[in-house]
């Protein structure tokens, strides 16, 4: 499995980053989690070709994880020209929000008649769920989104990607981590141990020990964190890059 970084920033940009998306290429297929609203011209910029992806899972709904789906898919449609099938597997309410968002940006759009196959699929949280014969399971965290905020585990039956989506402190987060070859974890703030959605370094870096992941990147930071990012190499941990590549 690996890895490339194409968006790590906040829901603000904060650093110039990209918004959530992180690409993933197994022996299987090409899948992206997450989608944020500048996901789209990032892939440009890294010379990723979106018509290589076969699905997006998303992780919860709010724009800076899901908001440039309207984007892509028009993209494929009108300039990519694309054929093959798309899979959007999401939580609860996926279809209902994307269709909103589509709308709301290309009114009639959802009218359109698709010149390629794509569908969504709603994924039952924690239900252990097949996404191109992956493995996907999703825990419910801390975050409000209008729908289920899930963290997930993404297996291709060698390698486990893990991921927490935006969330404040939950223990849940601990199973999720578990064993994974990589646990991704949104650390939004350097300190605050109270911050409404969102965690804090301060808090992280007293969980460390019990994360279990092999390996544990951090991401989704605003600028107190950006600040310190050697601080948080030397407690041991990835810190998230657009354009980082890693094999997992």
């Amino acid at each position: 499995m690996k890895l490339t970084i194409v968006g790590s920033g906040d829901a603000f940009g904060s650093g110039g980053r990209s918004n959530t998306c992180f690409w993933l290429e197994t022996a299987k297929s090409t899948i992206v989690v997450d989608f944020g609203a500048s996901a789209l011209p990032a892939l440009k910029v890294l010379k990723l070709d979106p018509n290589r992806i076969d699905a997006v899972v998303l992780s919860h709904l709010h724009g800076d994880h899901f908001g440039g789906l309207p984007f892509l898919l028009l993209d494929y449609q009108l300039l990519a020209r694309r054929e093959k099938p798309l899979l959007i597997a999401g939580p609860p309410g996926t279809r209902e929000r994307l269709d909103a968002a589509l709308e709301v940006f290309f009114p009639k759009s959802t009218g359109s008649k698709w010149r390629f196959p794509w569908r969504v699929e709603e994924i039952a949280v924690g239900v252990e769920s097949d996404v191109l014969g992956h493995r996907v399971v999703t825990t419910e965290v801390l975050h409000k989104s209008g729908a289920p905020s899930t963290a997930l585990r993404l297996s291709d039956g060698e390698k486990i990607f893990a991921y927490s989506g935006d969330t404040e402190w939950t223990e849940a987060l601990l199973a999720v981590a578990k064993g994974a070859d990589l646990f991704i974890c949104e650390c939004y703030a350097y300190e605050g141990t109270k911050i409404s959605g969102h965690m804090s370094w301060e808090i992280i870096k007293t969980r460390l020990p019990d994360f279990g992941a092999k390996q544990m990147m951090v991401t989704h930071m605003n600028q107190t964190v950006l600040a310190r990012i050697d601080e948080l190499r030397a407690a041991g941990v990835l810190v998230a890059e657009d354009g980082l590549r890693l094999d997992i």
